[in-house]
């Protein structure tokens, strides 16, 4: 009979210690669980923080904008009487953006022209001839654009809301490839100004 009960005591203290082994392996795995969700809480809290400011400053551009196309509207009343008053284009040499002195001389005349037309704008339009890549080419026109409408800023004091650039590359070319001196006539800037006559 002690045999039993003390088999019986054995039995409950093994058991006893089982639940205790299992109850703190679980406590163990919920705390790390805890964990794991508390972190996830803590990075999906900060992450919506960053979004309510990122969306604040998304916004005050947006109303910024608003404003400034407001006042460009504002500004452009009256444009759609606008015509074509002074046309000319500048040629470049091979694989360059630098003004020459022939293309400086010819500026000259339009600069003068958009002193004494203070309302008036200015189209610049790049072009290349057919040598180099597409995107080289694209990149060139850009950079012949803006170089034209820095020395109108330069030179003249013509503001910068008054002159619109654009590329097109090799896209549109003056003379075809089996014209005499065909690339020279394509590595051009087409000069466009816009105004009330």
């Amino acid at each position: 009979m002690r045999i039993k009960i003390l088999f019986l005591l054995t039995a409950v203290m093994a058991m006893l210690l089982a639940g205790c082994a299992s109850k703190g392996y679980v406590d163990e795995k919920i705390a790390a669980m805890q964990a794991e969700v508390d972190a996830d809480m803590n990075k999906a809290t900060a992450q919506s923080n960053m979004n309510a400011d990122e969306i604040k400053k998304l916004q005050a551009a947006t109303a910024e904008i608003s404003d400034k196309a407001d006042q460009a509207l504002n500004e452009a009343k009256g444009f759609e009487n606008y015509q074509v008053i002074w046309e000319g284009s500048i040629n470049f040499d091979f694989d360059s953006f630098e003004i020459t002195q022939v293309a400086k001389d010819r500026l000259e005349g339009l600069g003068q022209k958009m002193i004494d037309y203070p309302r008036s704008v200015l189209e610049i339009a790049g072009h290349t001839d057919r040598r180099g890549s597409s995107k080289y080419n694209m990149e060139l026109a850009m950079k012949r654009s803006e170089a034209v409408k820095k020395y109108m800023v330069d030179t003249f004091a013509v503001a910068l809301y008054r002159m619109f650039t654009v590329a097109h590359g090799e896209t549109k070319p003056v003379a075809m490839p089996d014209e005499k001196d065909a690339a020279s006539k394509n590595r051009r800037v087409v000069l466009k100004l816009w105004g009330e006559l």
